[in-house]
């Protein structure tokens, strides 16, 4: 019995880590893989680099063509990409 009650705070703190560390990363890694999944052309983008551009096309699932500048473009891998603005219809 006393080897029970002297799991019982190690398995405590491994579900307090579980709940207030781990849960919370493996969600936003899934939130970051969708996003990436989901980039199509004429996206804005912007990399963990700090780099704006517009997707010009999609080449493959791991790569995309940005243009950072008029005439300029640039091959990024998709995992690079912190955040998706999805591009807007004039009407």
């Amino acid at each position: 019995m006393e080897g029970l009650a002297g799991l019982i705070p190690l398995i405590l703190v491994f579900v307090i880590f579980y709940f207030l560390l781990i849960r919370p990363q493996q969600k936003k890694a899934k939130q970051h893989k969708e996003m990436v999944a989901a980039i199509q052309r004429g996206d804005k983008i912007l990399s963990a680099g700090g780099v704006r551009g517009k997707v010009i096309r999609v080449i493959n699932d791991n790569d995309i063509e940005v243009e950072i500048s008029n005439g300029v473009n640039v091959v990024m891998v998709k995992s690079t990409i912190s955040e998706v603005a999805k591009e807007q219809a004039s009407s």
